[in-house]
């Protein structure tokens, strides 16, 4: 089978596109850790392997000959660059939002499954596991996954004010509704469920 000489010189947008689909799968691959894990796979794993890439592309493009070829590698490289930074500055911005977003969509069944095993609380606290964690040096804060059979803390997670909430023994500063019964609760930094301040 013989190719068409006027295909090779055509510009494709195959290889920008495969570019974009990576982007954004190691975006969404990334959302679904914890904000240090991903943060740290961010600056020492895609960082570098971003360069890397970038300087074989552009020797690559210094090589060839083919004008359309080059156009080709150069879109494609301009497409990682420019959606891997406004993606990582998206995920700056509304990290925690993206993340259990994408954690709940993954795994919400695993979580119901644990949470609904554990026995009910004596002290009238509501069902609870550890939703995520992030901070440095000692000063973490802990956002827990909490099952409310009445859906008392859907009020607190419309109004988005701190307060004391019936189950939870701390004030909290924030309560968010992830579907009916299911809540995300933050503490305040270097508080834990039942180890208030």
């Amino acid at each position: 089978m013989v190719e068409n000489p006027s295909n090779a010189s055509r510009f494709s947008w195959r290889l920008p596109s495969i570019a974009a689909l990576v982007a954004f799968v190691v975006f969404i691959s990334l959302s679904v850790c914890q904000a240090d894990t991903a943060l740290f796979l961010y600056l020492f794993l895609v960082g570098p392997i971003l360069i890397l890439v970038s300087i074989s592309l552009t020797a690559y493009v210094a090589m060839s000959k083919s004008r359309p070829k080059r156009l080709t590698v150069l879109s494609a490289l301009a497409i990682i660059w420019v959606l891997t930074s406004i993606l990582f500055l998206v995920h700056l911005r509304y990290q925690f939002a993206i993340r259990t977003t994408a954690r709940w969509l993954a795994w919400s069944r695993d979580y119901k499954g644990k949470l609904l095993a554990q026995p009910a609380s004596a002290n009238g606290d509501l069902r609870h596991v550890e939703w995520d964690r992030w901070g440095w040096g000692g000063n973490d804060t802990v956002v827990f996954l909490v099952f409310d059979p009445t859906d008392s803390l859907s009020a607190a997670a419309v109004n988005h004010h701190p307060g004391k909430y019936a189950g939870i023994p701390c004030e909290v500063p924030s309560v968010g509704r992830l579907e009916s019964r299911w809540y995300t609760v933050v503490f305040y930094t270097d508080q834990d469920w039942g180890e208030c301040k």
